[in-house]
């Protein structure tokens, strides 16, 4: 009888874990005290037809940002490593350069900030790391 028993708990836990992952991605309103808010409270994208453009760009340039970031890291540590000769540090600044240029340039066109574009990852932190400057 025990084998009986657990295909059906297998069935039934499988069954509870789909239904939880169903509620963890079901959209969810951001309540009054979190629309707009910079503190403690964890931002929301809020799904308004009349701001999708620019929370879609936000997306985007937060993706794009975050490898900028990581392109210049792994740039910097090559440098140090003495992996790289002269005139390829050089082609590396300057395309981190103008890329930094163009992302200040769509951040103002779409009126967006660094720090609108630095998500909130909860108890991870922020995606981007905090200037400390």
């Amino acid at each position: 009888m025990p084998e009986e028993a657990e295909p059906r708990t297998r069935a039934a836990n499988l069954q509870e874990v789909a239904q939880a992952a169903a509620h963890a991605f079901d959209l969810v309103p951001a309540g009054p005290d979190e629309r707009g808010t910079r503190g403690g409270v964890a931002q929301r994208l809020e799904t308004d037809p009349e701001t999708v453009e620019r929370d879609l760009i936000k997306l985007v340039l937060t993706i794009v940002e975050l490898l900028r970031q990581l392109m210049e890291r792994t740039a910097l540590h090559r440098v140090d490593v003495g992996d790289l000769r002269e005139d390829q540090e050089e082609r590396i600044g300057m395309t981190l350069m103008i890329l930094q240029d163009r992302m200040s340039e769509l951040c103002e066109r779409y009126d967006l900030t660094m720090e609108d574009l630095n998500l909130d990852l909860g108890p991870l932190g922020s995606l981007l790391p905090r200037d400390s400057g």
